[in-house]
């Protein structure tokens, strides 16, 4: 009886642990709605399951605007070589994506182009995003 009792017990906190489920592309992302964004990093969150990009975008008319990027896993980021040094605040970037369904001013990225041309694959693979699983693009 006792062992019942302990294995229905690690079972039960077993449940209790939280769950993470990773979202498909067309739940969050509309795409038929790309974006090329430019402007300048502001901030970098090196979070799993995604990393995100701030962006501020200066607009034609001077005023700006905010962006939220979302890019795959910090380590394949970091296998493309992309890395903390690669984007510090205040560096020039342009990122290709979709937008956000609900967010005005976020988006998944697609591909990122740096200052000196070099193009790199910002997403991630097997999500459901068009042209999925493209390999990195350097230039």
């Amino acid at each position: 009886m006792n062992r019942i009792i302990i294995i229905l017990g690690m079972l039960l906190g077993l449940s209790m642990l939280p769950a993470h489920a990773h979202h498909a592309f067309s739940a969050e992302f509309d795409s038929d709605n790309p974006v090329h964004l430019e402007g300048k990093v502001t901030k970098v969150d090196w979070i799993n399951p995604h990393a995100w990009i701030h962006v501020e975008v200066t607009k034609e008319d001077g005023s700006t605007e905010n962006w939220l990027v979302e890019g795959g896993t910090p380590n394949s980021l970091f296998r493309r070589g992309i890395t903390r040094k690669t984007l510090v605040p205040g560096t020039k970037i342009i990122i290709d994506g979709f937008r956000a369904k609900l967010d005005v001013f976020a988006a998944a990225g697609r591909r990122i182009t740096f200052p000196d041309g070099t193009q790199v694959f910002l997403g991630t693979a097997g999500v459901g995003a068009p042209d999925d699983g493209a390999e990195p693009i350097d230039k």
